[in-house]
C-alpha cells in the first residue's frame, strides 16, 4: 500500500511558503506556494488541483519539488527548444548596425525599420531573422522602438526665431487683464 503523504510543514517552511505566496516577483512560485498553503490547511490534493485547474500529479509534483528543493523548486524549469539563431557574434554586429546611421552605409534613407535592419543584417551576416524574431532579439539588448521626431530648426530663421522668444517672455512677464465675462454668448455690435 503506497505511503500517506501529510503536508504538515513546520514553522520555519510554513513562514516561507507564505511570504513567497505574498512577495515573490515570480507569478509561478506565488501560485504553487498558495497551493503549498493548501495543502497544509487541510485541503486535499484534488480540490487544490480543481482549484488550480491543473491535474492532481502537477500538486503532487509541487510538494516534491518543494520537499527537494525548497523555494527555487517551485520556480519554471528550463525549457528546451531550438537553439537561438542570433548567436552573440550577430549580436555584437547588431548592436553596431543599430546605433549606425543607415546613410553612412550607403543607404538612401536615415531611418531603421525592422524589415531594413533585417535585409542589412542578412547580408552582412548570413543569418536570416525573423521580423518578430530580430524585435525579440533588439529587446532582450535593451532597444526600444521610437517614432521619429521631426524638426524644423534647421529652416528657420535664427534672428526671426530668437526675437519671437524674447517677445513671448515679455508677454508672460506682464500682468494678466481680467475678463469678466459671465457667458460665452456676447452681442454682436
Amino acid at each position: 500500500m503506497p505511503k500517506t503523504l501529510t503536508f504538515q510543514f513546520c514553522a520555519n517552511d510554513l513562514a516561507s511558503i507564505q511570504q513567497a505566496s505574498k512577495r515573490d516577483k515570480r507569478p509561478e512560485v506565488r501560485q504553487r506556494a498558495i497551493g503549498l498553503r493548501m495543502l497544509h490547511e487541510g485541503k486535499s490534493p484534488k480540490a487544490v488541483a480543481e482549484f488550480f485547474s491543473v491535474s492532481q500529479p502537477t500538486v503532487y509534483d509541487w510538494y516534491h519539488r518543494w520537499q527537494t528543493q525548497g523555494l527555487e523548486g517551485l520556480a519554471n524549469r528550463p525549457k528546451s527548444g531550438r537553439p537561438l539563431k542570433a548567436k552573440p557574434e550577430y549580436v555584437a554586429v547588431l548592436k553596431e548596425v543599430v546605433e549606425q546611421n543607415p546613410q553612412e552605409l550607403g543607404y538612401a534613407f536615415g531611418l531603421w525599420t525592422t524589415e531594413r535592419l533585417r535585409l542589412h543584417m542578412k547580408a552582412k551576416t548570413g543569418t536570416e531573422l525573423k521580423p518578430t524574431q530580430l524585435r525579440a532579439v533588439l529587446k532582450e539588448n535593451g532597444f526600444v522602438y521610437r517614432r521619429p521626431k521631426h524638426d524644423l530648426t534647421n529652416l528657420q530663421d535664427a534672428i526671426a526665431r530668437q526675437a519671437a522668444e524674447e517677445w513671448l517672455n515679455e508677454l508672460k512677464k506682464a500682468p494678466r487683464k481680467a475678463r469678466l465675462t459671465y457667458s460665452l454668448w456676447t452681442k454682436a455690435p
